[in-house]
C-alpha cells in the first residue's frame, strides 16, 4: 500500500482491528489502539501550546513506558521529530547533548531534566480535545543521540520523512502479532523495533528493564512472535537455571534477533541448538543506515561466524589502509552504501561522516567477505589491540572469557607496553554467587585452553560494577581512559 503518516497510525489501527483492541503492554499499563490515538491527540495539543511546530526537534528523556510512545505519536502529529536521549544520562551530558539539538522543548520524566530549558509535563494533556489533528509529516522520523560518554556527543538525524507503509517487510516481523521489546528506547534498534511494531499493528509488550527470567515470563505469558536482544540478554537467558530455561513455553516465537554487538560463536550454537536455525537471526548495521545485513541461523551454519548479506538494497565492501579493495578473506575496513546512495540515509549533528571518495561511509569496523558475500567482523577499528606486532580482537576475547559459567561480562582493552607496546587486559564482572570463588589463576587456565597465547588477557581486573550499559553495549573508550589517563 501507499505509504501513511506515522500520525495516522493509531487511528488506522483502530479502525481495521477495532477501537478497543490492546497495543502497547508495559509494567506502567497497557493501552487499546483507541486510547493510544485520543492520548497522543490531546498530548499533541498540549506541545502545540508550547510552540511545537512542523520539523522542530523535541528532546525525549523518558524512561521505557506508555509515556514514550504517546509522546513519539503525539510529536508526529504535529510534524516534529523526537530527539531520543537517556533519561538517566548525568547532568553535564545532559546539557551537553541538549545544547547541541537546541531543540523546542524538552520533554523528562521529572519535567525539569535540563535547567533553563523548556520543559514540558504530561498533566498539561489533561482534559484537552482529543479530536484527530490534520496530519502532518515530519522532513525527518526520529535523531538519536550518541557518544556522550566521550565527551563529544553527536545526534544521529534519520532522513527517512515520517511516513510508512504499514505492509511494508521489516526483517520478518509480523503484522497483527506480539513483539516483545526488551531493550530501552533510548538506543536505536529498541526503538526502531518497537516502533515498527506498532507500525505494522502488533502488540507491543516492553520491559522497564532487562530481567533474563521476566524476559521468559513475557514470551510465554503474551504469546511473542518476535524479539530482538543484544548478545548480552542472550548470554543472560542462557545463563538461567536449566529447568526454569526449559519450562518456559516459547512456542509462539518465531523470530529471535540479534544485533549492537559481536556474538559468541559457543552461545548462537547453544540458542540454535535450543530454538532451532530458523528461528535465531542475526542483524548488523547502524543508527545511520547505511547499510544493513540480516541472515538466518540456518544461512550462519553454513556461514559460520558471519553476519550476513546486504538486504534492502545496500551494499558493503572491504578496503585497506590504502583504499584498496581487500580480496575475499582479507580483513580491511568495513565500508557500506545505502540504496538511496552517498549521504541519502542520515546526517550528522556534532560530528563529520567517514567517508571515501564515491561516498562509501565506515562506521568504524572491520572484517572480511567471504566468496559468497557473506561479511564478517573482527572488531571496532578504535578497540583493535596491536600487540608485539599481532592484530588482537576484543571480541574473540571477551568471547572466551564470557564462556566460563563464572564470567557475567568481561572487555578486553590495550594497556600501554614499553616492549609489546600493548598488552590485553580482562575486566571482568562475575555472576553473582561467584565473588571470591572466580580468580585469575583459574579464569587464565580456562582461557588459554581457548585462545593462541598471544591473545589471552596478560593481566585481570574483577570488579563489582555493570560493564555494560541498560542496552548492553560496553562504554570501552571510558573503561581505557580510566585506567590510562590522558
Amino acid at each position: 500500500m501507499e505509504p501513511v503518516p506515522l500520525a495516522t497510525i493509531p487511528a488506522h489501527y483502530a479502525e481495521a482491528q477495532g477501537a478497543g483492541r490492546t497495543c502497547l503492554v508495559y509494567p506502567d499499563g497497557s493501552l487499546t489502539w483507541g486510547e493510544l490515538e485520543s492520548r497522543a491527540n490531546r498530548t499533541a495539543r498540549a506541545l502545540a501550546a508550547h510552540g511545537v511546530v512542523a520539523d522542530d526537534l523535541v528532546t525525549l528523556a523518558l524512561p521505557n513506558g506508555l509515556a514514550f510512545h504517546v509522546a513519539c505519536f503525539a510529536l508526529w502529529k504535529l510534524g516534529a521529530t523526537p530527539h531520543v536521549v537517556s533519561a538517566r544520562l548525568p547532568a553535564a551530558e545532559m546539557r551537553a547533548i541538549v545544547d547541541l539539538a537546541q531543540p523546542r522543548l524538552v520533554v523528562a520524566a521529572d519535567g525539569a531534566a535540563v535547567p533553563g530549558r523548556p520543559a514540558f509535563d504530561f498533566a498539561e494533556a489533561a482534559g484537552r480535545d482529543d479530536a484527530p489533528l490534520a496530519p502532518r509529516i515530519a522532513r525527518y522520523w526520529k535523531a538519536m543521540s550518541s557518544g556522550g560518554s566521550t565527551g563529544r556527543p553527536k545526534i544521529i538525524v534519520d532522513r527517512k520523512p515520517a511516513t510508512i507503509d504499514p505492509e511494508e517487510w521489516f526483517l520478518d516481523m509480523p503484522n497483527g502479532g506480539t513483539v516483545l521489546n526488551p531493550g530501552p528506547l533510548y538506543h536505536n534498534a529498541p526503538f526502531i523495533s518497537a516502533h515498527y511494531g506498532t507500525f505494522r499493528g502488533n502488540c507491543v509488550v516492553g520491559l522497564a528493564r532487562f530481567d533474563a527470567s521476566e524476559a521468559l515470563r513475557a514470551i510465554e505469558t503474551h504469546r511473542v512472535n518476535w524479539v530482538m536482544m543484544v548478545p548480552t540478554m542472550m548470554h543472560r537467558i542462557w545463563r538461567l537455571p536449566d529447568g526454569e530455561r526449559a519450562a518456559a513455553d516459547l512456542s509462539s516465537l518465531r523470530i529471535v534477533g540479534h544485533v549492537a554487538s559481536p556474538m559468541p560463536v559457543w552461545l548462537k550454537e547453544r540458542w540454535i541448538d535450543w530454538l532451532g536455525p530458523e528461528r535465531v537471526w542475526e542483524l548488523y548495521g547502524g543508527t545511520e543506515a547505511v547499510g544493513a545485513t540480516w541472515m538466518s541461523g540456518t544461512e550462519w551454519l553454513a556461514h559460520k561466524g558471519s553476519v550476513g548479506r546486504c538486504v534492502r538494497g545496500s551494499r558493503v565492501r572491504i578496503l585497506d589502509e590504502s583504499g584498496r579493495e581487500c580480496r575475499p578473506g582479507e580483513v580491511g575496513e568495513v565500508y557500506m552504501m545505502p540504496s538511496g546512495g552517498p549521504a541519502s540515509s542520515y546526517h550528522y549533528i556534532g560530528a563529520e561522516r567517514r567517508a571515501d571518495a564515491e561516498g562509501w561511509e565506515s562506521l568504524g569496523d572491520m572484517g572480511w567477505l567471504d566468496e559468497d558475500g557473506y561479511l564478517y567482523l573482527a572488531d571496532r577499528r578504535g578497540d583493535l589491540i596491536l600487540s608485539g606486532g599481532a592484530n588482537v580482537y576484543p571480541a574473540e576475547v571477551e568471547a572466551a572469557l564470557v564462556e566460563h559459567p563464572g564470567v557475567d561480562t568481561a572487555v578486553a582493552i590495550g594497556l600501554p607496553d614499553e616492549d609489546m607496546g600493548e598488552l590485553v587486559h580482562a575486566i571482568v564482572q562475575p555472576y553473582a554467587g561467584w565473588e571470591g570463588r572466580l580468580d585469575e589463576a583459574g579464569l587464565r587456565g580456562f582461557v588459554e585452553e581457548r585462545l593462541a597465547r598471544y591473545k589471552a588477557p596478560r593481566t585481570y581486573e574483577f570488579v563489582d560494577f555493570s560493564l555494560r550499559d541498560d542496552a548492553g553495549k560496553v562504554r570501552r573508550t571510558q573503561l581505557r581512559a580510566e585506567r590510562v589517563p590522558g
